[in-house]
């Protein structure tokens, strides 16, 4: 029998939708956790009508952020569906809901009403701007945390608009900081036996992901401006074009960059007092770029990223999807699995990122189609035949 997954035996109810809550709950649910999904009767979470493309009937956005989830379809706005999740609550171990702050509680289904049906619950809260402050009432959306939280002004060409990035990461942060949020939430009940409330900002999350760029400015009054792929204080760090393609090169240090230069037949450079440190080299970037350039453009990507690589200067081709995906590296690490989808056959969705050497985490289960669960979730808390069908009759489930 395989070994099990470090949260193997807790329940998650999962009120959350889209992404943020979404990523959190299914890398709980990867780590062995029994995640019950809970969404709208009909019409289910937003994202299964997100396309294309579509994957028969289901979306592909969907598919990739529900793996390890059972659906139950649940109107718990309705009186006999309410008193349904009051009996899922009361057998959870972790509730969580990216809701507008202040939606649950006026539904009695806030963290003061639930901890009294369940004193060890972790409740996971995650919103745009958090349970508190001024702006708590403000609708989270990706890209706007994006721009409200200063990613996008130091993303971009130097003289060229900003970007957001080209995954959703304020979401994606939120996620995972949801995550370690709970699981320490949970290694804190096992001395207290207590649960507690998680807040989750997205804006929190962003603004934390500003690192340096923060420091440099709390310390000494620099603002970050963009930069491109450039490195604001590393050179040379950044894309360039050889014959067939770019690549990446990350000189990290002065050693390195004697290496490089060796490589490249540069020899001269680390001796001219403009290039011969880091500092000189960001504050001569332009220039440093302008000599390395029709050199580097003289060979194929190959080339480069064989001879770089064997000189111990890091560089890495620039790949898309396709050809990530198809990197044998990824099928080393199980980054890509197959499962078993109820309406779609084999289906292929990425492994698990956080390799545990006794109780590693697994693709279980294919995500499922919208409400696969609910009859068997509603006997499990004790509903009988009768009433299942009476809540289908009244729209409840």
């Amino acid at each position: 029998m395989p070994p099990r997954g470090p949260l193997t035996g807790l329940t998650i109810l999962d009120l959350s939708r889209v992404l943020s809550g979404p990523y959190c709950t299914m890398l709980l649910g990867d780590m062995g956790a029994r995640v019950i999904k809970v969404e709208q009767p009909v019409r289910g979470d937003d994202t299964r009508t997100w396309g294309p493309p579509f994957v028969g009937t289901e979306s592909a956005y969907f598919l990739g952020t529900n793996r390890n989830k059972e659906s139950v379809t649940l109107n718990f706005k309705d009186t006999q569906g309410r008193a349904v999740l009051e009996r899922l609550v009361e057998r959870a171990d972790v509730l969580v809901e990216n809701f507008r702050p202040g939606t649950l509680e006026r539904l009695g289904l806030g963290y003061d009403a639930v901890r009294q049906r369940n004193a060890r619950l972790v409740y996971c809260s995650i919103s745009g701007f958090g349970q508190t402050g001024p702006r708590r009432q403000e609708p989270g959306y990706d890209a706007v945390i994006q721009a409200e939280g200063g990613l996008m002004s130091v993303t971009g060409d130097a003289d060229g608009p900003p970007f957001r990035l080209g995954v959703a990461i304020a979401d994606l942060v939120a996620g995972l900081l949801a995550a370690q949020g709970i699981v320490l939430a949970l290694y804190a009940r096992e001395r207290s036996g207590r649960g507690q409330h998680v807040d989750i900002s997205m804006l929190d999350g962003v603004v934390s992901l500003l690192s340096y760029h923060a420091s440099m400015y709390l310390t000494t009054g620099v603002v970050s401006r963009r930069v491109g792929n450039r490195h604001a204080t590393i050179a040379p760090y950044e894309t360039f074009d050889a014959s067939d393609g770019e690549f990446f090169l990350a000189v990290g240090n002065d050693e390195q960059f004697v290496r490089f230069c060796r490589a490249a037949g540069l020899q001269d450079l680390p001796t001219n007092p403009r290039f011969a440190t880091n500092p000189a080299r960001v504050v001569n970037a332009a220039d440093l770029k302008a000599r390395l350039s029709p050199v580097l453009r003289q060979r194929p990507r190959g080339y480069w990223l064989e001879t770089l690589s064997a000189a111990g200067v890091p560089c890495g081709a620039v790949r898309d999807v396709a050809e990530v995906l198809s990197d044998p590296q990824l099928a080393a690490r199980h980054m890509i699995e197959a499962v078993e989808h109820v309406a779609l056959g084999p289906l292929k969705v990425l492994g698990v990122p956080i390799k545990l050497s006794d109780t590693p985490g697994a693709v279980r289960t294919a995500p499922p189609v919208l409400g696969q669960h609910t009859d068997a979730v509603l006997r499990e808390l004790g509903f009988d035949d009768g009433e299942v069908v009476e809540m289908r009759k009244n729209g409840v489930i």
